[in-house]
């Protein structure tokens, strides 16, 4: 019978092998303290709030490029180590969401948390509380685009271009468009100061504001005793068209010799509201065309060209953007009505608003407009026909030179300075 060797391995030491097994219960010891430490740090959290979920659910194919271990590694060390304990997941998570939205450098490509979200829903129905004032991102600096007709602001001498340097006492210097909203918005009868930069003038000076209940009503109307109608447009929102057709009913009924659409300090809202109004003098023609990296779209309109046929002014400003910019390029490049005032903000960019299922949303720039005839908005703005200024004298007395000057083109009596 064959016999089968087996060659032994020699064994440790006894006391080489004691000594490892003390090691390996001290680094288990070790391992479960520092696993049970993190696991309560995670657990930590405010009353009634909740912790983050489907964490497995991370997008992992671009490893090479960024490691997502890193964005846990400076969570776990907030929740571990900021001093004011216990840290807010909610907050962690929606801080996150808003810097990687700032991370594209656009300042109207923006995370709104459900708070938020349901301000900007409110500010489209027509009522808030607040100062009355559209604000934005020009030349990195935050500025008045708009304060709306009879607000707060505008009561308390805000203008179109003044840019906001200080919300009470804070800089804006950074500030992103949605952080600078929450601090000047609040609750009725509260103040807030902003401190103004204002171009011709040398120094800062301070607008005390006593916030109040906004109540847009977007449309408003009147026929002079030249029976020209005046259609001022404040935003495009959900009653814009409702009221705005009631206007084209009346001009028609009274068969107005002229039509003076005021668009001024219109900082923009739905874009349907904006093709709609187009509509009642460009008819079924493309109103805008948004033009995206690799594709264009053509926006038409949608009802008949009802007042195609009246002599119509439109007024603009600095304050003039997006949806209104879009009802000034349109009617000027079909050459259906005369543009009066001075060049528009030049806010043409496109944004995608979408609901997310916790009440959030996201705004993102998807496109930019251009006018019928191809000319960009975005930046530029529209240059108008007759380039007439605003001064602060004129607010101050009360004397509007671009509404009369309309009158006057409409009357037939407008005449140009000869230059020698």
């Amino acid at each position: 019978m064959n016999s089968r060797f087996i060659k032994q391995k020699p064994r440790l030491p006894r006391p080489i092998v004691i000594l490892l097994c003390a090691l390996l219960v001290i680094a288990a010891f070790s391992l479960g303290i520092f696993i049970g430490k993190q696991k309560a740090v995670r657990e930590i959290v405010p009353d009634g709030e909740g912790q983050i979920i489907n964490k497995s659910s991370l997008i992992t194919s671009r490893a090479n490029d960024v490691d997502f271990d890193i964005f846990w590694d400076v969570w776990n060390l907030v929740k571990e180590k900021f001093y004011d304990q216990p840290v807010s997941d909610k907050d962690l998570y929606y801080g996150a969401l808003k810097g990687m939205l700032s991370g594209l450098d656009d300042p109207y490509s923006v995370f709104l948390d459900p708070e938020q979200s349901g301000k900007f829903l409110a500010n489209l129905n027509g009522s808030f509380e607040g100062i009355g004032a559209e604000i934005g991102i020009k030349d990195e600096k935050l500025q008045i685009v708009a304060p709306l007709k009879n607000s707060p602001a505008e009561r308390a001498g805000a203008l179109p271009g003044d840019w906001i340097v200080l919300i009470d006492g804070a800089e804006t210097s950074g500030m992103s468009i949605e952080e600078a909203v929450t601090k000047i918005r609040g609750e009725k009868g509260t103040r807030v100061v902003l401190s103004v930069s204002r171009n011709g003038l040398d120094s800062l000076f301070e607008l005390t504001i006593i916030r109040d209940t906004i109540v847009i009503d977007s449309v408003k109307w009147e026929i002079d005793e030249n029976n020209i109608m005046e259609i001022d447009i404040t935003t495009f929102n959900d009653d814009t068209v409702p009221l705005f057709n009631e206007a084209v009913q009346e001009a028609l009924a009274q068969n107005v010799k002229g039509i003076v659409l005021d668009l001024r300090s219109n900082p923009g809202g739905l874009l349907t509201a904006a093709i709609d109004i187009a509509s009642a003098w460009v008819g079924y023609q493309p109103v805008v065309i948004e033009r995206a990296k690799t594709s264009a779209k053509s926006f038409k309109g949608a009802t008949a060209p009802r007042l195609s046929d009246i002599k119509t002014i439109v007024l603009v400003n600095n304050g003039s953007a997006s949806g209104s910019e879009i009802v000034a390029g349109a009617l000027q490049d079909y050459d259906l009505a005369e543009l009066i005032g001075v060049t528009t903000f030049g806010k043409g960019s496109v944004q995608d608003y979408r609901m997310l299922k916790d009440g959030s949303a996201v705004k993102l720039t998807i496109a930019t407009w251009y006018t019928p005839k191809g000319r960009s908005i975005n930046e530029t703005g529209i240059d108008p026909d007759i380039e007439i200024p605003f001064t602060i004298e004129n607010y101050q007395n009360g004397i509007d030179p671009q509404k009369n000057t309309a009158i006057e083109v409409i009357l037939g009596t407008y005449e140009t300075e000869e230059v020698d």
